[in-house]
């Protein structure tokens, strides 16, 4: 097998992270990304790499946090354009529109196109929850908790007082 350009190697690296072949080869500096993109994933060389990269590939807090802050505060000036503009852009523009925060898009027969988003409620509410279990605060005080239940343990079996 020859040995994976730089370019390629780096595709390998954003697929692993973004699971979107035509984002990857976007990042990795390809010019056609759609089309290479999908080419680079019909290679035996590449998958392979790709799957060596990917076993111990899992995703870390801080990238849980990250996708629910672009959720939460993203902009969806790129759907609203495509909203109001009706026509779907061609395969060169295509790369260039940030549809992070769209959940569906459908193009119904009167030939309307409807845009769904993500709650960004819920991912506030995500954020909220995940901003708690992330700073630690319940994991000090139950490590403070079960000291002080340990103290008074020790404390009843030598029959002394409490303090």
């Amino acid at each position: 097998m020859k040995k994976l350009t730089q370019k390629e190697s780096l595709f390998c690296l954003y697929y692993c992270k973004l699971r979107n072949a035509v984002e990857a080869a976007s990042r990795a500096g390809y010019h056609d990304p759609f089309r290479k993109g999908n080419a680079l994933l019909r290679r035996r060389d590449i998958l392979s790499h790709i799957s060596q990269i990917g076993k111990d590939d899992t995703v870390s807090p801080e990238e849980i946090v990250s996708g629910y802050r672009r959720i939460a505060f993203g902009s969806c000036h790129d759907a609203l354009r495509l909203l109001l503009c009706g026509e779907l852009p061609d395969n060169g523009d295509i790369e260039s529109v940030d549809l992070f925060n769209v959940s569906e898009i459908k193009k119904p027969k009167d030939g309307a196109i409807e845009i769904k988003f993500f709650d960004r409620l819920k991912a506030l509410e995500h954020l909220e929850a995940l901003s708690g279990e992330l700073s630690g605060n319940d994991s000090a005080l139950s490590f403070y908790e079960a000291l002080r239940k340990s103290a008074e343990a020790d404390l009843s079996v030598k029959g002394e007082s409490e303090p």
